[in-house]
């Protein structure tokens, strides 16, 4: 069994175009960035969550799960 907390040496190089690509998902379906109101990112717009991420560290959209309990 590998264990992944021994280890000799590792290994760095650049990512090729390809690879960056292969990596990427998500599509913009509105121009909309920001809701001014809540100041929250548009879904489906911009900035929005399900594409880049969350806003805060160890919380959803919704807010339904907060800390570092849920850490994934």
């Amino acid at each position: 069994m590998l264990d992944v907390n021994n280890f000799d040496r590792m290994r760095i190089g650049l990512a090729s175009a390809d690879l960056i690509r292969h990596w990427s998902s998500g599509e913009v379906k509105k121009p909309e960035t920001i809701n001014y109101r809540t100041l929250k990112p548009e879904r489906d717009g911009l900035f929005c969550e399900r594409i880049f991420g969350p806003t805060r560290d160890w919380e959803c959209h919704c807010g339904k799960y907060k800390r570092v309990r849920y850490k994934a």
